[in-house]
């Protein structure tokens, strides 16, 4: 069978997958992913050379290893900190820490005797650690800023419930993102925080499209008696299962690229710092918006007045269905005989919902009742 065809049955409701009925085992699973990223996060982030401060020296040496240089930078500074990495263009690029007491131009002497190069050619650059606390305090800021505007806008667009549950989905992105991370030990940049905002856009995105699915199998979902709104939500998320599947798939195909080909095999060490945030964030956003997401909004919508009565018509309404069905068992008559009912007849179907309603099981009339034409 086509994924196709497996969109088509989903959205016409055919076959479905019941997510918002298993929220327990769902948010169970987010529960300990993020108790892990939360141990990874308490042990610390390997924070760049941009946060912390220190030095950065660039070489160019041909047949320069980055074991080489980071045994010679090791040996200077007399302790095992230093970072070492080669950079797209064959360079090799040694970071030292703010907190190695040594200033740039010994280090510089020193490096390049050791190597067999001139001072000059050695490129040095030396960060502030106050820099690196702005830039920290511009990219919270940020954050901040950003979760304000997306709960304002969900909240508008479309309610409160969908705004609470939307940013509970993208902090749960972001803890999972950080404390991997961390758990890597790869090293934060300020590639890594850009990395960082884009999945939270993504996130908000994947979710905005299945909300909005939601919000329109619910209109006028108090009208009838035949579904509750966690079926109907459910139903939504269904119809949008193989679109999210399917855009996460395209997204993370050159992200793996990024990290695995890029950054692992090539030894493109500067890619992993944003490819790594993409590649889990990108996972971590499909996921919260299927299994997170949409099942919080259900459990606070069901808490509503209305909805909790809602429940209760649809749970009546299926228990006299199944009585009237074993009383026509009893008698020997086939279910679905008598099905023409009043509350058949008055009871809407909601938008978004058209093909979902029970159908009765058979089209023919009971012999000698009347058809009801004058």
């Amino acid at each position: 069978m086509s994924l196709r065809n497996i969109g088509h049955r989903l959205y016409q409701g055919e076959v479905s997958f019941d997510f918002v009925g298993k929220r327990k085992i769902w948010y169970s699973i987010s529960a300990v992913i993020v108790l892990v990223a939360a141990v990874g996060l308490a042990m610390g982030l390997h924070l760049g050379i941009e946060f912390k401060g220190g030095s950065v020296y660039t070489v160019h040496k041909p047949g320069l290893s980055a074991s080489q240089a980071k045994e010679t930078a090791d040996k200077i500074i007399g302790s095992n900190t230093a970072l070492v990495q080669t950079t797209d263009k064959g360079d090799v690029r040694v970071q030292v820490s703010a907190q190695e007491s040594i200033p740039a131009t010994t280090f510089t002497k020193e490096f390049s005797q050791a190597i067999g190069v001139q001072e000059q050619d050695i490129n040095a650059q030396v960060i502030g650690p106050s820099w690196g606390e702005d830039i920290s305090k511009k990219a919270l800021t940020g954050l901040i800023v950003f979760m304000v505007l997306v709960t304002v806008y969900m909240a508008i667009a479309f309610e409160w419930r969908m705004a609470v549950a939307a940013l509970v989905a993208l902090i749960h992105d972001l803890l999972i993102t950080i404390g991997v991370y961390a758990l890597v030990g790869f090293e934060v940049t300020p590639g890594t925080v850009i990395g960082f905002l884009t999945i939270l856009g993504y996130s908000l995105y994947d979710t905005v499209v299945v909300f909005d699915t939601v919000k329109e199998n619910t209109r006028g979902l108090t009208k009838q008696s035949r579904r509750t709104y966690s079926e109907a939500a459910n139903h939504g998320l269904n119809q949008t299962l193989v679109r999210s599947i399917n855009t996460t798939v395209v997204a993370l195909l050159p992200v793996s690229a990024l990290l695995f080909i890029g950054g692992g095999l090539l030894g493109a060490g500067t890619l992993n710092d944003i490819s790594l945030a993409l590649f889990i964030g990108l996972a971590a956003g499909a996921y919260s918006s299927i299994c997170v997401a949409t099942p919080l909004l259900a459990q606070l919508k069901e808490q509503a007045p209305d909805m909790k009565a809602l429940a209760k018509r649809v749970a009546q309404r299926r228990a006299s269905e199944a009585k009237a069905a074993a009383e026509a068992e009893a008698r020997g008559e086939t279910p679905g005989e008598e099905s023409d009912t009043e509350d058949d007849a008055g009871d809407e179907v909601p938008a978004g919902m058209v093909g979902q309603r029970n159908q009765p099981t058979s089209r023919t009339r009971g012999k000698g009742r009347p058809s009801g034409k004058r």
